[in-house]
C-alpha cells in the first residue's frame, strides 16, 4: 500500500450529516462543506504523518500502524485512537466512528461510519 503523495478531495458524499452525527459544530459544518481538503500523506513504513489543508485551517496527524495516537476531531477536541492495516486498508476505530482508508486504481477513498451515518470521500494525487 503506498499512499504517499499529495492527494486533492473531488467527491464528498454525506459530509453534512456526518459532522453532525459527530457533534461538530454548526459554524464547522457551514465551513467545511464549502471546501474540498488537500491532504498530503507521508509514509515510511509504519509510520504516517497526514496533514488535512483547507484555507480555514491545517490539521496534521501523526501515527504509527498498531500504535495508539492522539488525533484531533474536526472541532478541535483530541481523542485516541489506534490505527490498523488490514489487506492494503489503513482501519482506525474509536467510540464514535469507524474509518477506513485505501487505494482503488488512481483514487484514494476513505469510507467513515459513525452511527447510521456513511460518509465518503474521494481523492486523486495532484
Amino acid at each position: 500500500m503506498d499512499f504517499n503523495g499529495t492527494w486533492k478531495v473531488y467527491s464528498e458524499e454525506n459530509l453534512e450529516e456526518f459532522l453532525k452525527v459527530v457533534g461538530a459544530p454548526e459554524m464547522v459544518v457551514k465551513l467545511r462543506k464549502e471546501v474540498k481538503p488537500v491532504i498530503v500523506i507521508e509514509q515510511k513504513g509504519k509510520d504516517f504523518t497526514y496533514t488535512m489543508k483547507t484555507p480555514i485551517c491545517t490539521k496534521v496527524h501523526s501515527f504509527s500502524i498498531g500504535k495508539e495516537s492522539e488525533m484531533t476531531a474536526v472541532d478541535g477536541r483530541k481523542f485516541k485512537c489506534i490505527v490498523r492495516e488490514d489487506d492494503g486498508k489503513l482501519i482506525a476505530e474509536t467510540d464514535k466512528f469507524t474509518s477506513v482508508r485505501e487505494i482503488q486504481g488512481e483514487d484514494m477513498i476513505e469510507t467513515v461510519t459513525a452511527g447510521s451515518v456513511t460518509f465518503i470521500s474521494r481523492s486523486k494525487r495532484v
